[in-house]
């Protein structure tokens, strides 16, 4: 069974190497895009004041279980999951949720890495106009000076119908990823972790305070922190149950994964705290980043997933040093996607090298490149596929295609009912003195998280999953 070898005996070289790499890993487009998103969409401080009690009270104690499970499991998210069962003499078949936060991994990196090859393309383009504003003498221009508020739009438009651009960023992208996994975890992912996080960190900051003093800051901040609790519709209440969750990387292995190479003498219950309280300020620093130049414009703050590609570009075009600051944003960005996409193939990389004995440099190019052409149809489905229906005879994805089709069957399918699982699994089956070990809780606090993760957590996640299916129970 798998033990101190099951993962080729990697670990992290320290706790704060593991928690820079958990905080990549759930610091992703979910933070920087998702949530300025969907809080624009649902009215902005109801949702934000709901999103952060539900990371506390859910979110918090999923990422405890999740990286509990993969230390005590030392494997990957299958094997480990396999381990603690078989220690608490529960079915070896629950690892089957730990295989399915496996297959949810390498179908979200299949689309996210073509998402990411969008921001690659608009960090060149804003690193090109920027390098222009420098030799033309005005490095302080806005961006994209030489077109006009009305045709930047188009740019986002215009790469949809770019095969060779759309794939050849996708190519780029997962090339990236692919590389820095094949590395190892220590002279790979690690060392990515603790140079772009960092760097990550900075440029937030520095963009934020940007925003503060170009912006309209205190419009923002009365935005993201007034609740109007008239806008907490079961549909909105929903959306941020599902964000906390699934924006910390819940559910798709590889919080598990990363767990496998924390060292016995690292305290969990901190360290989780430490990732779920970085991951929230993220987003939290995300919006307030966002919105004041959003604001400062006169740009919908509900503009939806096109906030990013199309409303930010426009808002840089108007600001002063919007070439230089659109293009730190948008390494920003690619930063978070990069540290997100290389969690997401560990979890699947570090399967295949338990599975089939693999060494880590072919288990990743192979599953790598295995993603990249689901990715490559995910790509084609915005434009010559674009008629395509994976799922056609599914009513819920009818008229969607496979891009959309492998997003919303993992976002509204896989990831609820794996967390779900998850919840049930530790704080149903397994055993609550390996648990009360590994988590290195008082027991106060022990029974305090054995009751969110036994009743609180399974009665919430299987509402998004109930919703996700139904969503004319939402009336």
């Amino acid at each position: 069974m798998a033990g101190a070898a099951a993962n080729g005996g990697e670990g992290w070289s320290s706790r704060w190497a593991f928690v820079l790499a958990a905080v990549g890993a759930a610091v992703g487009l979910g933070n920087i895009w998702r949530f300025p998103t969907l809080a624009g969409e649902n009215g902005g401080g109801a949702f934000v004041l709901l999103y952060i009690g539900c990371v506390v009270l859910i979110g918090l104690p999923m990422v405890l279980s999740e990286v509990m499970i993969g230390r005590h499991g030392r494997s990957d998210a299958y094997h480990s999951v396999v381990k603690v069962a078989e220690d608490s003499g529960a079915s070896r078949n629950w690892g089957i949720f730990g295989g399915m936060g496996i297959l949810s991994a390498a179908l979200i990196l299949s689309f996210y890495s073509v998402v990411a090859g969008w921001v690659l393309y608009y960090v060149g383009v804003m690193g090109a106009d920027l390098l222009g504003a420098i030799f033309s003498g005005n490095p302080f221009a806005g961006a994209l000076a030489s077109e006009s508020p009305e045709t930047i739009p188009d740019r986002m438009t215009n790469l949809f119908e770019n095969n060779p651009m759309l794939l050849g960023m996708h190519v780029i992208f997962m090339g990236i990823t692919i590389w820095i996994v094949a590395r190892g975890v220590t002279d790979g992912i690690e060392k990515a972790a603790t140079l772009l996080m960092p760097a990550f960190f900075a440029l937030l900051v520095l963009i934020t305070i940007y925003g503060a003093f170009t912006g309209e800051f205190g419009k923002a901040v009365a935005f993201m922190f007034t609740p109007d609790f008239s806008k907490l519709t079961p549909g909105v209440m929903n959306e941020a149950l599902g964000q906390a969750l699934f924006s910390m990387s819940v559910a798709s292995a590889a919080l598990i994964t990363y767990g496998g190479y924390v060292s016995k003498e690292t305290k969990l219950a901190p360290t989780a705290g430490m990732i779920s309280f970085a991951d929230t300020a993220v987003a939290i620093l995300a919006g307030l980043m966002i919105f004041p130049i959003v604001f400062a414009v006169g740009l919908d703050a509900a503009a939806g997933p096109t906030l990013v590609f199309q409303s930010l570009p426009i808002a840089f075009h108007t600001m002063p040093a919007g070439s230089l600051v659109g293009f730190l944003f948008f390494v920003l960005v690619f930063f978070a996607a990069l540290t997100s996409s290389i969690s997401l193939l560990e979890a699947a990389v570090a399967w295949a090298m338990e599975k089939f004995g693999w060494a880590r440099a072919k288990a990743a190019w192979l599953v790598g490149g295995a993603i990249f052409l689901v990715g490559v149809a995910c790509a084609l489905s915005l434009n010559i596929w674009s008629e395509v229906r994976l799922l056609g005879f599914w009513s819920l994805f009818a008229d969607a295609n496979i891009f959309d089709t492998i997003d919303g069957l993992v976002g509204k399918v896989l990831l609820p009912l794996t967390a779900f699982l998850t919840s049930i699994f530790v704080g149903w089956k397994a055993d609550k003195k390996l648990v009360a070990a590994e988590t290195g809780l008082s027991a106060g606090a022990l029974g305090i998280y054995r009751f969110l993760i036994a009743w609180l957590a399974p009665i919430a996640v299987f509402l998004i999953l109930l919703f996700g299916l139904f969503p004319s129970l939402l009336g």
